[in-house]
């Protein structure tokens, strides 16, 4: 096995966790599942869902992680010989891949938002003209798919120069940028017209509305942590700077991932009417905040599988970043084009891009969760998980709590996830 590179400091690798966490899904999954799944009950269940289920799994990785020091399929070898165990490790891989597929696809949304903003286009454009913008984009054929390629070879390239060189660089600088943006995005939108609805939208839940889907919707947009509490802050922000927008728009909050790329456009363009170079400064900000968002979490994803080729597979990073790159651009392909020339092709009823996400966040990152805790709760020795949640004993805080934590990983997040995994399949 090669040796693994790693990051030159502690604060570079708490960024780049940040990074893995903080990204598209906050600005781009989370406000349309707020609106999809009925406001302030989808943000409870949410939250509730992240500390009791997907911080456990957090510390149960984290304890995989730091026990071998290996990536993940090398990590469950080690740790899990003799049995069958280690082929989990090949779902810790796969999944990350899985994801970056059709998360590239909105990361192509974003590049060519991102080119509109810097033409001046929405401030020459009629407000009212900007409906079905979005819809009549993705229906062709060729440049999402060129800018999903486009996004994907940009993940590539930086993954390609190596952690310390490429990764660890990149979260230093655009992180810290992407949190102030957001934050200016979100002062901005509490100023405009109908901003009360959309803050009561958010944070006034209404209980009559939740369902299975909406637990399974919560449960799969905690799972996008990485960093699970700075993560839930983060999308909360997010939705913050959403949602009153959706309602000065007077866009249906529900309408789906297109969401932000239906109303932004259309506040731009109005804005544009009085204010046409605030207008324009803030389309190209918001537009470059969403991209760095896909990128921080499109170099993680990525990272996994270039780790698994590297260190068990013997590429050279370049190569298999090559490699990666044309396998999830084809598979990303096809999720880009069941918005157009692939509309009417449905596997299970969904098109490409619905049956990524649903498959994502429903089955292999459940399952994935699932038999993770189950590992690190009844197959590595207690002693162990002591030793990595609390450093060796070191960390006071941790000690104290961690009868706590082990409790949690042990049975509640199993349980939660083994229900949510029948309810899902009935």
């Amino acid at each position: 096995m090669k040796q693994r590179e790693n990051f030159g400091s502690r604060m570079a690798v708490i960024m780049a966790f940040a990074g893995s966490a903080i990204g598209l899904g906050n600005i781009w999954r989370f406000p349309y599942l707020v609106g999809q799944d009925g406001g302030a009950a989808f943000v409870v269940i949410y939250v509730l869902a992240t500390l009791v289920i997907s911080l456990p799994i957090f510390f149960a990785e984290s304890v995989v992680g730091r026990r071998t020091g290996a990536n993940c399929r090398g990590a469950f070898i080690e740790l899990g010989k003799g049995t069958a165990w280690p082929y989990l490790g090949f779902l810790m891989v796969f999944t990350p891949l899985w994801i970056v597929s059709y998360y590239s696809v909105v990361g192509g949304w974003s590049l060519e938002y991102l080119v509109q903003a810097v033409r001046l286009d929405f401030i020459h454009t009629a407000p009212d003209a900007m409906s079905g913008s979005f819809e009549r984009f993705i229906s062709r054929t060729w440049a999402p798919l060129g800018f999903h390629l486009a996004f994907l070879a940009v993940t590539v390239a930086i993954v390609a120069l190596g952690v310390k060189s490429g990764i660890e660089k990149f979260s230093k600088i655009c992180l810290p940028v992407l949190f102030a943006l957001v934050v200016l995005i979100a002062v901005y939108s509490l100023t405009l017209p109908g901003a009360q609805k959309g803050l009561a939208y958010l944070f006034r839940p209404d209980f009559s509305k939740v369902t299975i889907r909406t637990c399974l919707d919560a449960l799969g947009q905690s799972f996008y942590s990485g960093t699970a509490v700075s993560d839930m802050l983060f999308a909360i922000l997010a939705g913050v700077a959403i949602m009153p927008a959706v309602f000065a728009a007077g866009i249906e909050p529900g309408s789906g991932p297109g969401l932000i790329f239906d109303t932004l456009p259309y506040i731009f363009a109005q804005m544009g009417l009085q204010m046409p170079w605030i207008s324009s400064l803030a389309a190209i900000l918001f537009f470059l905040t969403i991209l760095f968002a896909a990128l921080t979490s499109s170099i993680s994803l990525i990272e996994v599988g270039v780790a698994y080729l590297t260190e068990e597979r013997g590429f050279k990073r370049g190569w298999a970043c090559v490699f990666l790159f044309v396998i999830t651009g084809a598979l990303g392909g096809l999720c880009s084009l069941s918005f157009g020339p692939l509309a009417d092709v449905k596997v299970f009823g969904m098109g490409f891009f619905d049956l990524f996400d649903t498959v994502a966040s429903n089955v292999l990152l459940t399952v994935g969760g699932l038999l993770v805790v189950l590992f690190v709760g009844w197959k590595m020795p207690k002693a162990d998980v002591f030793d990595e949640l609390t450093n060796g004993g070191t960390k006071r805080r941790n000690v104290r709590l961690f009868n706590f934590f082990y409790f949690l990983i042990r049975y509640v997040a199993p349980v939660g996830l083994l229900v949510l995994i029948l309810s899902n399949l009935l």
